[in-house]
C-alpha cells in the first residue's frame, strides 16, 4: 500500500485530503484555511474560511462579505479527525501558521513568517512537527538582517535630516504589515506623518488592535507647502506617479528585504533602502527549520533549490514544492489596492 502524506501540492493549493480542506489555496475551493491577510496567501472566491480571528477584520476589508470562522491561538479544531491549530507566525497582525496532525504524524505550514519580534504581530512560536513546509523568500546567505531598532533609528534620522534641508520624506511599503510597522515607529516628535489613501485605510482595520501615532490622509485638498519637512508612507505603487507630484521637493525610501541589494534600489530609482523584511532572513530560516526538531523540510517560494541543497547538506530529507505565493514580491500592490488620488 502507497503512503500518501498528509498534504499535498495540487493545482489548487496546498491540501488535506483527510480532512477535504485546502490551506491558502490559490483557486476557489470548499474550505479553506488561512494563514494571513496578503492577497497571494488569501483568495477571493472559497465557500469557506477558517482564519485567527484578528485576521478577519484585515480578509474582510479585502475580500468583502465572505463566510469565515475564527480561532485563537492554540485551539485545536477538528475536521473528519484531522486536528488543526494555529499558532504566531510574527509575520503580519494576524498571521498564522498551520499545525496538522492526523494518526501520529504532524506537519507544520507556516504560510510566511519571521522569527524577530516586531513588537505590532504576535511573536513567532517554534512548533514541533515531523514534517515543516517552510517559505525561503530570502533563503540565501548573503541575507542577514539588521535589528529593527537600528534600522528604525535610521529611518527617523533620515527623515529629521530631509526635514532640515526643506524636503519631503517619501517612504515606501507594502500597505498591509509593512506599512503598519513602519508608522509604528516613525517618531512624530520629528513632523507630520502623511499617509496614502491605501495605508490609511489598512491602517484604519487594524488600529484598534495597535497604538499607533497619528497619521493624516493625504487628499486633493492637501497643499503642497503642507508636506515639506514631513513623511509621507505610501505603497510602492504611488513612486512615480501624479499623485506625489505636488510633494516636491522630495526624497524617496524604501523598506524591503529587497534592499540588501542596491541593483534593486536602482532598477526602481529610489533615493535610499532601508533593509527592513517581514520575512526571515538566512540565519532565521535554518533556526526555524532546527526548532522545529523537524526531520522533513517542504521548501516553498523563494530561493528554494539553494536552501532545499544545503538542509540536505546538513543531513535533513529537503526537497521543493511550487506554490502561486510571491514572498515579498506581493509587495507590489494590485491595481485596485494601488488606485491613488490624482
Amino acid at each position: 500500500m502507497s503512503y500518501r502524506p498528509l498534504l499535498e501540492f495540487t493545482e489548487k493549493g496546498i491540501y488535506c485530503d483527510v480532512a477535504k480542506v485546502y490551506l491558502d489555496p490559490w483557486k476557489p475551493v470548499d474550505k479553506a484555511i488561512i494563514t494571513h491577510g496578503h492577497a497571494d496567501h488569501s483568495r477571493w472566491g472559497h465557500k469557506q474560511y477558517i482564519t485567527h480571528h484578528t485576521n478577519i477584520p484585515i480578509i474582510k476589508h479585502r475580500l468583502g462579505d465572505i463566510n469565515v470562522n475564527g480561532k485563537e491561538y492554540g485551539e485545536t479544531f477538528i475536521i473528519n479527525n484531522v486536528k488543526f491549530s494555529l499558532h504566531p507566525a510574527g509575520h503580519i497582525i494576524g498571521s498564522s501558521q498551520i499545525r496538522v496532525e492526523h494518526k501520529g504524524k504532524v506537519w507544520v505550514f507556516t504560510g510566511d513568517y519571521k522569527i524577530e519580534n516586531d513588537g505590532i504581530s504576535v511573536p513567532y512560536e517554534p512548533v514541533k512537527c515531523h514534517t515543516f513546509i517552510t517559505e525561503c523568500t530570502f533563503g540565501l546567505p548573503a541575507f542577514k538582517w539588521t535589528p529593527q531598532n537600528e534600522v528604525f533609528r535610521d529611518i527617523n534620522q533620515w527623515w529629521a535630516e530631509n526635514k532640515s534641508e526643506g524636503k519631503t520624506s517619501i517612504l515606501l511599503g507594502y500597505s498591509l504589515g509593512k506599512a503598519q510597522r513602519l508608522l509604528k515607529y516613525l517618531n512624530p516628535e520629528i513632523g507630520r506623518i502623511y499617509t496614502h489613501g491605501a495605508i490609511e485605510n489598512m491602517t484604519n482595520v487594524i488600529r484598534s488592535m495597535i497604538d499607533f501615532p497619528k497619521t493624516t490622509l493625504v487628499t486633493r485638498e492637501t497643499k503642497k507647502e503642507d508636506f515639506i519637512g514631513n513623511i509621507v508612507v505610501a505603497p510602492p505603487s504611488a513612486h512615480g506617479s501624479t499623485w506625489i507630484r505636488k510633494m516636491v521637493p522630495y526624497v524617496t525610501a524604501s523598506a524591503s528585504g529587497w534592499m540588501t541589494f542596491r541593483g534593486a534600489r536602482r532598477r526602481r530609482a529610489i533615493d535610499k533602502g532601508f533593509v527592513l523584511s517581514d520575512h526571515c532572513d538566512w540565519d532565521g530560516l535554518l533556526t526555524a527549520v532546527k526548532e522545529t526538531g523537524a526531520t522533513k523540510v517542504i521548501s516553498t517560494h523563494g530561493y528554494t533549490e539553494i536552501f532545499s541543497r544545503y538542509l540536505r547538506e546538513l543531513g535533513y530529507d529537503a526537497r521543493t514544492e511550487k506554490t502561486q505565493y510571491e514572498g515579498e514580491l506581493a509587495e507590489i500592490e494590485t491595481k485596485k489596492e494601488s488606485e491613488v488620488i490624482e
